[in-house]
């Protein structure tokens, strides 16, 4: 897909971190690109800045993503490329020792599909919103209508101890990536995700210097976390290279996740 002012896009997540970075990079390529997030102020920051629109979505609400698909398209024309890149889970163990029972407590069943339901769901959610969208377009070179880009996470195949909900949840996400291309190969529209590894994201780089400095040294090469840019790079690749379709791509300096 040549890139152009006549290939809009839709990043969710786009206030921070990844979705940020990718938004902006599609922006510095002349595309017209839409932001969805709940942080309104940083959100419309970045949309300001790059000349772009901002929308309140909430992932886990049905009606606020529809509506944030209507105002985008109101804004900018249907996207031809979506890069869904906001989530939310929760975390825990299996089983957990508890100290004042001295037995094992399990993972709550509830808290275990809110997980799911921010990560796997949400994905489907926003994914097939955009399929739907990009299906009435008028397809381009090879019968090319769009592109869908998700993002999972090397999680979802070497999930680390407490890591129960966000790796089972990624690696559906994965799951939705073949099927769903397939599903939509006579349409023209292509899906792929993105795992990334240890990324310097505003969350992670919360964290204290020392245990940021030993995460960059457990990356086999570069020895340093990953840049939100080079995120952006292979999202943009992604869109451009009409032959990428049904791949899970791991992003991550050869690193494999230990247990803990």
């Amino acid at each position: 897909m040549q890139l152009s002012k006549d290939t809009p896009a839709i990043v969710t997540g786009g206030a921070s971190g990844l979705g940020r970075a990718t938004a902006e990079a599609f922006a510095a390529a002349g595309v017209p690109v839409a932001i969805f997030d709940i942080n309104d102020e940083a959100g419309e920051a970045v949309a300001n800045a790059i000349g772009g629109s901002f929308h309140h979505v909430d992932i886990l609400d049905e009606d606020s993503v529809v509506a944030g698909f209507e105002a985008a398209r109101a804004a900018q024309g249907q996207e031809r490329i979506c890069v869904h890149c906001a989530m939310a889970s929760t975390r825990g163990k299996t089983l957990a020792y508890d100290k004042e029972t001295g037995g094992y407590k399990k993972l709550d069943t509830a808290t275990y599909a809110k997980g799911v339901e921010g990560v796997l769901v949400a994905s489907f959610r926003v994914a097939s919103h955009a399929a739907l969208g990009m299906s009435a377009l008028e397809p381009m070179e090879d019968g090319e209508r769009g592109a869908i880009t998700m993002t999972a996470s090397v999680a979802a195949q070497d999930a680390q101890i407490g890591q129960i909900v966000y790796g089972s949840a990624k690696a559906g996400v994965n799951g939705l990536v073949l099927p769903m291309a397939r599903d939509l190969m006579n349409i023209g529209i292509r899906v792929n995700s993105i795992m990334p590894g240890i990324f310097a994201t505003p969350l992670m780089l919360g964290a204290p210097q020392p245990v940021l400095d030993s995460l960059a040294a457990s990356v086999p090469f570069p020895k340093r976390l990953g840049k939100p840019e080079e995120f952006a790079s292979l999202a943009l690749e992604l869109a451009r290279n009409g032959y990428f379709n049904g791949q899970c791509l791991r992003l991550d300096g050869a690193i494999r996740m230990a247990p803990r």
